[in-house]
């Protein structure tokens, strides 16, 4: 197990096994969970944090209902072989729904022609390398 799970901070206008799970995806995508790891127990997660268990093992349940991780019996939940490709995935069809596609229509609104937007992105895309 990863000493990187123990550095959640609750907000209180999230559920807190909503927060469980965003930091279990985030761990995933920036590599601190690879597939085959092992997730805290919902009995880690309620004596670290002292929460329910019950609230860990709902954010776990909806993890596993992502295909994000699995339990084996008696040993624990780990990380499935596809989650890094689904969070990946999923990231970017909201990055393209909620980012990319509102900024083209807000550029457009503004005046800037198709291929305006796209030298834009080219100049901006080449400063980033």
């Amino acid at each position: 197990m990863n000493d990187g799970q123990h550095n959640l901070i609750f907000n209180s206008t999230t559920p807190i096994y909503l927060q469980i799970a965003q930091h279990i995806r985030e761990q995933i995508l920036d590599g601190q969970l690879t597939a085959g790891s092992q997730i805290m127990s919902t009995t880690q997660y309620a004596t670290t944090y002292r929460i329910n268990p019950a609230t860990a093992n709902k954010a776990f349940n909806l993890l596993q209902s992502e295909g994000l991780i699995f339990k084996q019996r008696g040993i624990g939940m780990f990380v499935t072989d596809d989650a890094t490709a689904i969070l990946k995935r999923r990231g970017q069809e909201s990055y393209l729904r909620a980012t990319l596609g509102p900024a083209i229509a807000a550029g457009r609104s503004l005046g800037f022609t198709d291929q305006e937007i796209t030298n834009f992105v080219d100049a901006l895309l080449e400063e980033e390398q």
